[in-house]
């Protein structure tokens, strides 16, 4: 690796450790804690490539760029940075950064993205652009959009480069995980902000409805949310709608298309539950956002986050305790981040201190059972405990909070766990589509048990479901059950 690095955190140990790598790998180093040196030593020309953390003491890194860019349009900056939001890195790829890395960054993998810099410095850069947004003026600072795990960074790269691309984009994940407020930030970060946003959900699917929502949304954002759950002759309106907006008068000013959906959309696809025309419409991208427990590491910074915008909105201030922090860390939260959101309100309202304590932790987590976790259970067999984990003590056998009472009628479980679902949405309603999704999530697990317990005799499995054995057989093949057959030990 050859050429000179300029390096501005005002971070020591940072600076330290940088210089130490960079120098070994062959490269000049000068490091500085302050941005106004850098800007000097930029504009002396003096470096092929700059490497800047965002808040410094005397500005922020990302609003140095323009001016680095000015001086020196071909000089690469790396952006590193605490501040792992989705704004952040979306602001250092509207500034024109060449890479962007969240701290505490690993080093090789700055040291390879610093060598591509290097090797590319002689390019032409894009002229500098104008008017970058700051966080304060394009979104809500309490959305919980942050995250250092490499799946969320990868999803801000993600959204960062096709934020204003004049292309349909889906967002799909499991319950909970945020989509709705991912799909909004592609409309309140992007540049049709100023014009207008309108959310097309399943309870506005009238002929009138979706050209009022067209009206709203002429020139920024179309939000549709769950699309799968829209009935046939809804599918075929959007489509039209879509279609004369394409071929019509008034393309200009079409706005984006943005939607929301399950984890697998292709099988709402397959299972005739979306139109496979309105989908490859609305699917030109497709971002998965990640369920809360791929990225464990980003529950305790999520939890703290939580914990203050309950705060911000009138509810006591508490802080969790390490032993709490732990507890929580090791949960797998089968309702994502909303399921995270509930519990940290009730631990908000219920803690008896400022700081809250693992045995508060657990009795919260203990009733925290949601549908996503238990309603699959609930259908067909008897209730199964939920762990949580001891945080201080891994030997120990882990507590447990059962789902429903052992003698409680089916009917009775099914309620609560609803009524827990319902619940946990505070003010707000549950995604549409909700028939056919609890349909589904007791639908899967019900056959598979039924064909467990049958050994895998689809004739007997249909007969003890009492349906068609074609039926049965489509059903298998629709939500891709495996069958085993094998005789069953008495």
């Amino acid at each position: 690796m050859d050429g000179t690095v300029l390096i501005a955190d005002d971070d020591r140990t940072i600076r330290t450790v940088l210089t130490q790598a960079l120098t070994r790998a062959g490269c000049r180093v000068h490091a500085t804690g302050s941005l106004a040196q850098l800007l000097r030593w930029v504009e002396e020309g003096r470096g092929d490539l700059v490497i800047t953390d965002v808040m410094m003491p005397d500005g922020n890194g990302i609003d140095m760029i323009p001016a680095i860019r000015k001086a020196r349009p071909d000089l690469p900056v790396i952006v590193i940075s605490a501040q792992n939001t989705i704004v952040t890195a979306i602001r250092a790829t509207e500034a024109a950064a060449f890479d962007y890395l969240p701290k505490p960054f690993d080093l090789p993998d700055l040291m390879v993205r610093a060598g591509q810099a290097l090797s590319r410095r002689a390019r032409k850069s894009e002229p500098a652009p104008v008017g970058i947004p700051s966080p304060e003026n394009t979104t809500d600072p309490t959305l919980p959009l942050i995250g250092h795990a490499p799946a969320m960074q990868n999803l801000f790269r993600m959204v960062a480069r096709v934020l204003n691309a004049d292309l349909p984009v889906m967002i799909a994940g499991e319950a909970g995980v945020g989509k709705t407020v991912i799909a909004r930030s592609f409309h309140d970060l992007s540049d049709r902000r100023e014009a207008g946003l309108a959310v097309l959900t399943s309870a506005d699917l009238s002929e009138e409805a979706i050209h009022r929502a067209a009206e709203r949304a002429n020139g920024g954002t179309l939000l549709i949310e769950d699309p799968s759950g829209f009935g046939s002759a809804a599918q075929a309106r959007l489509i039209g709608l879509i279609e004369a907006w394409e071929v019509g008068p008034g393309r200009n000013q079409m706005p984006r298309l943005v939607s929301t959906t399950g984890a697998d959309p292709q099988s709402d696809v397959a299972g005739g539950r979306l139109r496979a025309d309105l989908y490859y419409r609305l699917a030109g991208v497709t971002i998965t956002v990640p369920p809360l427990r791929s990225r464990v590491d980003d529950i305790p910074p999520l939890a703290r986050h939580l914990l203050a915008r309950a705060a911000a909105q009138g509810l006591p201030q508490r802080s969790l305790s390490e032993g709490a922090t732990a507890l929580i860390r090791s949960y797998p939260f089968p309702g994502n981040v909303r399921e995270l959101e509930n519990l940290m309100r009730r631990l908000a309202l219920t803690a008896a201190g400022a700081e809250i304590a693992e045995a508060e932790a657990r009795a919260a987590l203990s009733e925290s059972v949601t549908l996503g976790a238990t309603a699959a259970t609930t259908a067909a067999a008897p209730p199964r405990p939920v762990a949580v984990p001891n945080a201080t003590a891994p030997s120990a056998a882990p507590v447990t909070a059962m789902a429903e009472p052992a003698n409680a009628r089916l009917s009775q479980s099914v309620e609560m766990h609803l009524q827990r679902y319902f619940d946990l949405h505070g003010d707000q309603l549950p995604p549409p589509g909700l028939y056919d999704r609890i349909l589904r999530e007791i639908e899967k697990p019900l056959l598979e048990i039924a064909l467990d317990a049958t050994g895998g005799n689809q004739l007997r499995c249909a007969d003890l479901l009492g349906i068609n054995r074609n039926t049965l057989r489509k059903k298998l093949t629709d939500l891709n059950i495996e069958v085993t057959r094998r005789r069953k030990l008495m």
